[in-house]
């Protein structure tokens, strides 16, 4: 059968701040990112499967999605953890902010690579996660393509 690609929207809101930059996003700010998956595969043959012609169920990728990264990442604020505003990270901690201490820089290069190795380790076996869009502004995203990564 084909392989089919599937694609689930998702949003949220987080903060970030790129330590050693040499323009404004070298200070605490926020985006709006839009972030899509697709996933490829075969839809399931068994017409007695209760997902019959489905490759996965939008609900599953979704299940994955929101907890590996929207649950995470949402209304949270993104430091690299060897910025050397990690005061200021820990005193918004100590002040009940969610604040995300990562090992790389929160760019949406990053950002993406990050989120396409949590994502595929929560995939069933038979589906692959094809490609993701991580949508900054209106006019920035980054893309990330398994096949430029094989």
């Amino acid at each position: 059968m084909s392989g089919i690609r599937i694609t689930k929207q998702f949003s949220f809101e987080t903060g970030h701040a790129l330590y050693g930059y040499d323009g404004k996003c070298k200070n605490v700010h926020g985006h709006s990112y839009r972030l899509n998956v697709t996933v490829i595969g075969s839809p399931i043959s068994d017409a007695n499967h209760v997902k019959f012609g489905m490759v996965i169920d939008f609900s599953d990728l979704k299940l994955i999605v929101k907890e590996e990264i929207v649950s995470v990442f949402d209304h949270a604020t993104v430091f690299n953890k060897n910025t050397p505003h990690i005061e200021l990270a820990n005193e918004l901690k100590q002040r009940g902010h969610n604040v995300l201490l990562v090992d790389y820089q929160p760019t949406s290069e990053m950002m993406v690579i990050d989120f396409a190795k949590k994502i595929k380790k929560r995939l069933p076996q038979n589906i692959k996660l094809f490609s993701l869009k991580l949508q900054e502004t209106a006019t920035s995203y980054a893309e990330w393509f398994a096949s430029d990564n094989e």
